[in-house]
């Protein structure tokens, strides 16, 4: 059963919503032991943790944790395909050995969270509430092995687009130097160590003048994968005729929900879509001749972001004329219409939460 805390809350930073910063006043907590399981969820407010610096996963590294956002509606507010993210958790969880939080006491905590904040998102289509749901090891041993107690926290903040307002082209760094994930490694998991792993590459990428780097496959080094923590699309063609291109999930990609959400936008639409291999090569051929007209990258935090320039260490291209294209605008429009109540939700994606007293 779900708890509220009496202790005073800590009010969030509007002033700026500069990604990470502006968190809301409250969280939700739930603890697991090998004896009693989950247990114990309690909303409260978003203030410090005390930790053991003997917890075993701040040694070796047994974190997960998701990202989803919540929309203002015309007449409400409503949480983007919070079930795809739970599952997404649970098989997180599993590839580091850590218990699975079950899909009713992550909608559980969802719609607590969600229902005590919404205040705090404003009447703007750009801004919306994003979650941070995140599952860590927490029994205090340094023996390396699954611990055996861990914690789950969700928290919130408000945020804008990830690349700026507006759909402003990002321009991308291949690099070659660097992998993201391996066959048989982490990669398909949201793992905390991914993220650090990939601080280098990304200061490489802003070193070159670029917003976001690119990760290719670990053996050829040629055939694209990711472009930071998001999904790649191409598109091929222009008009009636324009079909999409993605990666396939081969182990080393993170099944993005914003992913799936567009493979099956996309064919509503009358855009054709597969998942196949794209090299670099592929790329800049693709774009010389003008069969690839666009690109873009997709995930919770951006929604879509087009790429209009890439540079690599044998040289640079542009993508179409280097602006959003036409294919991309109508996928985000799409995508940000459900999202935000203007267009049908034919999926049934969206999940009302309804505002709660504190």
């Amino acid at each position: 059963m779900l708890k509220s805390s009496d202790a005073p809350t800590v009010a969030a930073d509007t002033r700026s919503f500069a990604f990470g910063t502006a968190f809301t006043d409250h969280m939700v907590s739930m603890a697991w032991d090998a004896d009693r399981g989950w247990r114990g969820m309690t909303a409260g407010p978003h203030a410090p943790l005390v930790i053991d610096p003997a917890m075993i996963g701040l040694h070796y590294g047994q974190v997960v944790f998701e990202g989803l956002k919540a929309f203002r509606l015309p007449d409400g507010v409503a949480v983007f395909r919070p079930e795809a993210h739970a599952a997404r958790l649970r098989a997180s969880a599993r590839r580091l050995m850590m218990p699975e939080v079950p899909e009713a006491d992550f909608l559980a905590a969802v719609d607590a969270l969600v229902g005590l904040d919404q205040g705090a998102i404003p009447d703007d289509p750009d801004v919306s509430l994003y979650l941070r749901p995140i599952v860590f090891a927490s029994e205090r041993t340094l023996a390396l092995r699954p611990a055996r107690e861990y914690r789950f926290l969700l928290m919130a903040f408000l945020t804008e687009a990830y690349f700026g307002a507006g759909q402003r082209p990002v321009s991308v760094w291949v690099t070659t130097e660097y992998s993201r994930a391996v066959p048989g490694g982490t990669g398909a998991a949201k793992t905390a160590g991914n993220y650090a792993g990939s601080l280098m590459a990304q200061e490489e990428a802003r070193a070159q003048g670029c917003d976001q780097v690119v990760w290719v496959d670990p053996v050829e080094r040629r055939w694209v994968e990711e472009m930071g923590g998001m999904n790649l699309f191409f598109v091929y063609g222009s008009g009636s005729s324009a079909r999409l291109v993605t990666p396939p999930l081969n182990g080393n990609l993170l099944p993005g929900v914003t992913r799936d959400a567009i493979l099956r936008l996309a064919p509503e639409l009358g855009i054709a879509v597969s998942e196949e291999r794209v090299s670099v090569e592929d790329w800049r051929a693709g774009c010389e001749s003008g069969e690839i007209s666009e690109v873009f990258a997709c995930g919770t935090a951006a929604r879509i972001s087009a790429v209009g320039e890439v540079r690599s260490d044998a040289g640079g291209w542009t993508v179409g004329d280097g602006s959003c294209g036409e294919v991309t605008d109508r996928l985000f429009g799409a995508l940000s219409g459900v999202q935000t109540g203007r267009l049908p939700d034919r999926h049934g994606w969206l999940r009302r939460v309804e505002a709660t007293g504190t």
